[in-house]
């Protein structure tokens, strides 16, 4: 096998340890937004809606890192290895493109408030927000799923194997297709988020001389920090995919070649994954409900801690 004598699949450690921090800090700032998304009101707005999928694809997100770090560790036993390739790796490009997706909406739905387009008026409905979102969700299933139910080989345990290492002919030929899909998707929709943003900035600078200029610059910085931290996340891993897809498939035979390329998608992914940190400063930002939750909480925590440390009326100096 050209992959177990190139030994692509190694010295993973130094990754596992970035893993790791993203896990805990993404898992924290999702049990957080859990809470507060619960606790608003029973009518929530579209971006609300959307911000709410992109919490539902964390959370796969989370379930899946432990078991890809402890893969790419060397320590899991052969069944979860198996597992990870079938299951946990497919749930992380799931989370991924969700995320990429409604990320879209999030931006388009900003867009559309600003300029009060009224032709357009009815994506701007919670009720079709829910629709799209199921749509959205049984379309990103569709392409992945197969993946994880495609049988596999069975092939001689070894300590470092690669997941295309298990997949039978027809297998390849849908994870490569699969692969060009992604790619379209991210491709489209990055288009929507930029030219949404490119929107709301241009509306918002026109506003920079009017009296609310304090709100106008908050909501530039806004834009501009979402923007900034799709593109760090995102684009660098597109940019690995498509020769590092040719590498697995055998497109691309150099040794080195495929090596580096394995080592760039991981960096990349590494990025990708990093989205799970950003999103709650996301929430706070994009949805009302969350930031008033999250003001309150503190408020009424810093109320308490106050309270606390005044004495009480007749107690003794």
């Amino acid at each position: 096998n050209s992959s177990s004598i190139c030994m692509i699949y190694k010295d993973l450690e130094p990754f596992t340890y970035f893993f790791y921090l993203i896990f805990l800090v993404g898992i924290i700032g999702s049990c957080f937004a859990v809470w507060a998304f619960t606790q608003k009101d029973a009518n929530p707005k579209c971006v609300s809606i959307y911000l709410i999928n992109l919490l539902t694809a964390d959370f796969l997100l989370t379930l899946a890192l432990p078991v890809k770090i402890i893969v790419d560790l060397g320590v899991a036993p052969w069944k979860l290895k198996i597992f990870h390739c079938q299951v946990t790796a497919c749930l992380i490009y799931i989370n991924m493109y969700l995320s990429i997706i409604f990320l879209a909406f999030v931006s388009m739905d900003r867009c559309l408030q600003l300029i009060h387009s009224c032709k357009i008026y009815r994506i701007q409905e919670p009720g079709f927000a829910k629709m799209i979102s199921i749509v959205v969700w049984l379309m990103v299933l569709l392409i992945m799923v197969p993946n994880m139910v495609i049988p596999i080989d069975d092939i001689q345990e070894k300590p470092t194997v690669g997941c295309m290492e298990f997949k039978k002919e027809f297998g390849r030929n849908w994870h490569v297709l699969t692969n060009f899909i992604c790619v379209a998707i991210f491709l489209n929709f990055s288009a929507i988020i930029l030219i949404s943003n490119c929107l709301v900035i241009r509306q918002l600078y026109r506003k920079k001389d009017s009296e609310n200029y304090a709100n106008v610059k908050r909501a530039l910085i806004n834009i501009l920090l979402v923007t900034g931290s799709y593109i760090i996340c995102f684009v660098p891993y597109h940019i690995v995919r498509i020769p590092y897809t040719l590498s697995q498939s055998n497109v691309i035979t150099d040794c080195p070649t495929k090596i580096s390329l394995f080592k760039a998608k991981e960096a990349t992914l590494l990025l990708a994954v990093s989205n799970l940190c950003f999103d709650p400063i996301l929430y706070y930002n994009l949805s009302k409900a969350f930031r008033l939750k999250v003001t309150e909480t503190f408020a009424s925590h810093k109320e308490t801690s106050g309270q606390e440390g005044k004495p009480r009326h007749g107690s003794e100096l």
